[in-house]
């Protein structure tokens, strides 16, 4: 199996990050509803990526990617639809995006026609359990394999009332937003609880907005009301950064070298974006500097981190804390058991392999803060945010980082290891056997 040494040593320097995979999956899957020709610009074709495009050609759109002439290296992505859903393939196969899944469950029922929907990896053990006892009341029959991949669906999706809980992924709620605005009446969601990673549906309500869709909610988000019989017109738009794999080189500017991020959109919508209200918690230095932001070091401080609404930085602010003096908490998190790995478990056992010291309990992390970490071979879990919080360690080990599975970061954000480089990181790949 191969692996990827990292050498030890301050990073840093100017990337120019990524684009929002959370935006880019909401963009093509509105203008898969949308009529028309909808040019969607500043789009990397990350695997997850990959395997929404291909459900929306699945689903009777025409995908046609070009490179960008705005932003260099990224690809602008032409869907045309005629706004309606037909199934055309009627195995759609989601690689391993749990984001894909979950939003085309709903919107492939806007159609009788069967389909099955695939995976891979952990993907296919992830929990549908929402959609498999809410659909089959509401006009769709649903199998799956003792509770598995693949999941065959049939029958059109019928408006009505729909209650689900708040402690469960946004991506079920985001995906009957989606959905429900195109039948022929009107339909409510009612969250049950608070709803967590409440960022991630406010994100699909603007992008819905932007392609004519309006969707009325109470000020809590405990309530939806959705109009029916609405029609999406296609549109223009271009993908914003991604507070989510910025917040890796955000933590790197905090405990390594100074850290310059361009592309990132400072009154974003995504959750994420608190990943800056943290660091400066832990005493890191930022600014933005016409347009781009600074981060750098400080003296840390220990933390306490409610992840309910921002799971996805755990790993990143995981990373930070373990260099803090004193006892850093990170709580509610429990949700990152279902993820591509059981984040929390990963976590603790690949950091405490560099001479860490954290504690794993039900929804959490209580970590001691240590000077530096060590030199180790470390496992990827198969989860790209964990290899990259592995890899931003690295900055601060006294010895050489190997972590094997690096190749992961390809299910979000391919050019990982290119602007890792960029940042003075000395990568050097093995193989073994």
């Amino acid at each position: 199996m191969p692996s990827l040494r990292i050498e030890p040593g301050k990073l840093s320097g100017r990337i120019f990050i990524q684009p929002s995979k959370s935006m880019a999956h909401r963009l093509v899957l509105c203008a898969l509803l949308a009529e028309g020709a909808s040019e969607i610009d500043n789009i990397v074709l990350s695997d997850d990526i990959k395997a929404t495009l291909g459900a929306c050609e699945s689903l009777g759109a025409s995908v046609r990617i070009e490179d960008s002439t705005v932003f260099s290296g990224r690809k602008r992505v032409i869907i045309t639809s005629k706004g309606q859903i037909r199934v055309v393939k009627p195995v759609i196969d989601c690689f391993e995006s749990g984001t894909t899944a979950r939003f085309i469950i709903p919107v492939s029922r806007l159609c009788a026609d069967p389909v099955t929907l695939t995976g891979r990896g952990r993907l296919v053990t992830r929990p549908f359990d929402i959609y498999k006892s809410l659909l089959p009341g509401k006009g769709v029959n649903y199998t799956d394999e003792g509770g598995k991949m693949p999941i065959g669906l049939e029958g059109r999706l019928m408006p009505g009332d729909y209650d689900i809980r708040g402690d469960v992924s946004s991506q079920f709620i985001s995906g009957l937003l989606m959905a429900l605005p195109f039948l022929d009446e009107d339909s409510r969601i009612r969250i049950t609880g608070p709803l967590e990673s409440r960022p991630y549906v406010e994100m699909t309500i603007d992008t819905l907005k932007r392609f004519g869709i309006t969707i009325e909610h109470s000020e809590d988000c405990s309530m939806f009301r959705i109009s029916g019989r609405q029609k999406a017109a296609a549109c223009s738009l271009a993908v914003e950064g991604d507070w989510s794999q910025a917040a890796f080189f955000c933590v790197l500017g905090a405990i390594s070298g100074e850290v310059s991020i361009d592309g990132l959109n400072r009154d974003s919508l995504q959750g994420d974006r608190i990943i800056l209200d943290i660091v400066r918690s832990m005493g890191a230095r930022t600014v933005w500097n016409n347009g781009t932001l600074e981060i750098s070091p400080g003296t840390l401080n220990s933390i306490c981190v409610d992840a309910s609404q921002c799971p996805d930085l755990v790993p990143a602010v995981a990373v930070a804390a373990a260099l803090c003096p004193g006892e850093s908490v990170i709580k509610n998190a429990q949700r990152l058991r279902l993820k591509e790995s059981d984040r929390l478990s990963a976590v603790c056992s690949e950091l405490n392999k560099l001479g860490a010291r954290v504690e794993e309990n039900r929804d959490g992390l209580v970590i001691h803060g240590v000077e530096h970490f060590t030199g180790a071979g470390v496992d990827g879990w198969n989860d790209h945010r964990i290899v990259m919080a592995l890899a931003i360690a690295s900055s601060r080990s006294t010895g050489p980082v190997e972590i094997s599975g690096f190749e992961a970061v390809s299910k979000s954000y391919p050019e990982f290891w290119q602007d890792f480089r960029l940042l003075g990181g000395r990568i050097y790949e093995q193989h073994m056997g």
